[in-house]
């Protein structure tokens, strides 16, 4: 029995010492200051396991699709370069102020159940929004499809590719989750 009261004893100090640090607002949740390396570590580490884990099962159409591709482009040019970057765009006005700093896309390769899962749901406490309340699946595959196309590219093709890019037809916005499949 005292071994229980001293367990119930010290988890309530211990709950008692979080309250009390949480309330005293000393943790810097500015998006310029980096966070602790143990906060930073476990946060790194729950992203990536619960992005893994819900992102298992998905397969993927087939990326090699031409007009999937085309249609990526014109998504990504209009919603993501601003913070992944693209070839010959090295910077962008919002990226320097983002915590954590977003991949530049250009630069790596994101396996593609993990890109559509990121893309369609986003990630919290981040800047990283959740396009699937306004874009169907078949549009994030398009992103996922010219995302794995993206490092291959030099300024020049990127270009190209955008200025091809189909118009953005697909906008839901108002239909709720209506049509998305899950």
């Amino acid at each position: 029995m005292r071994t229980i009261s001293t367990i119930a004893l010290t988890l309530g100090v211990l709950l008692l010492g979080v309250a009390l640090f949480i309330y005293s607002g000393r943790y810097d949740m500015g998006a310029d200051a980096p966070h602790w390396p143990a906060t930073q570590g476990l946060i790194t580490a729950l992203r990536d396991r619960s992005i893994a884990a819900h992102s298992a099962g998905l397969q993927p159409p087939d990326l090699q699709d031409a007009a999937l591709i085309s249609k990526g482009a014109g998504q990504y040019a209009a919603m993501c370069v601003g913070c992944h970057l693209a070839p010959g765009i090295a910077n962008s006005e919002i990226r320097p102020g983002l915590y954590p700093r977003p991949p530049n896309l250009a630069r790596v390769r994101i396996a593609p159940n993990v890109a559509f899962w990121t893309i369609k749901h986003g990630i919290k406490m981040s800047a990283m929004p959740a396009w699937g309340a306004s874009h169907d699946d078949a549009t994030i595959w398009s992103m996922v499809a010219f995302v794995q196309r993206l490092p291959d590219l030099d300024a020049a093709q990127y270009k190209q590719m955008v200025a091809a890019a189909p118009p953005d037809e697909d906008m839901d916005m108002g239909k709720g989750d209506a049509g998305h499949a899950h």
